[in-house]
C-alpha cells in the first residue's frame, strides 16, 4: 500500500508565496518521476512541474520563473515553491509519483488527494 500525502495549500494574496509539500509512503522499493498537477474548476488537470530521481526539471510554461520543483530522494518527498503567486494559480494541487513497490514488479501511478491553493486579495 502506497499512500502520497499533500500538505502546505492555503489562502494568499496576490504576488505572495507558498510551499507545498507531498511525502510518500507505504511498500516503496524506488520512485522514478515525482509530479504536480493542479486542476482548477471548470477545467482539465494539468501538468505544472515534474522530477526526475536524477533531478532533471519540467516545468508548464505559465509557471516558468515562479515556481519551483525539488525532492528529496531519502524522504520520499517532493516539493513545489509557488512565488509571484497570480489569481489564476488557484486551483487543486495533486502529488504524483511513478512508483515501483518491489524490485521485480513495474511501476505505478499514484496520486495524493490534493490540497488547494487560493490567490485572492
Amino acid at each position: 500500500q502506497v499512500q502520497l500525502v499533500e500538505s502546505g495549500g492555503g489562502l494568499v494574496q496576490p504576488g505572495g508565496s507558498l510551499r507545498l509539500s507531498c511525502a510518500a509512503s507505504g511498500s516503496i522499493f524506488s520512485i522514478a518521476v515525482m509530479a504536480w498537477y493542479r486542476q482548477a474548476p471548470g477545467k482539465e488537470r494539468e501538468l505544472v512541474a515534474s522530477i526526475t530521481s536524477m533531478g532533471s526539471t519540467n516545468y508548464a510554461d505559465s509557471v516558468k520563473g515562479r515556481f519551483t520543483i525539488s525532492r528529496d530522494n531519502a524522504k520520499n518527498t517532493v516539493y513545489l515553491q509557488l512565488n509571484s503567486l497570480k489569481p489564476e494559480d488557484t486551483a487543486v494541487y495533486h502529488c504524483n509519483a511513478f512508483i515501483r513497490t518491489t524490485w521485480a514488479s513495474r511501476a505505478s501511478d499514484y496520486w495524493g488527494q490534493g490540497t488547494q491553493v487560493t490567490v485572492s486579495s
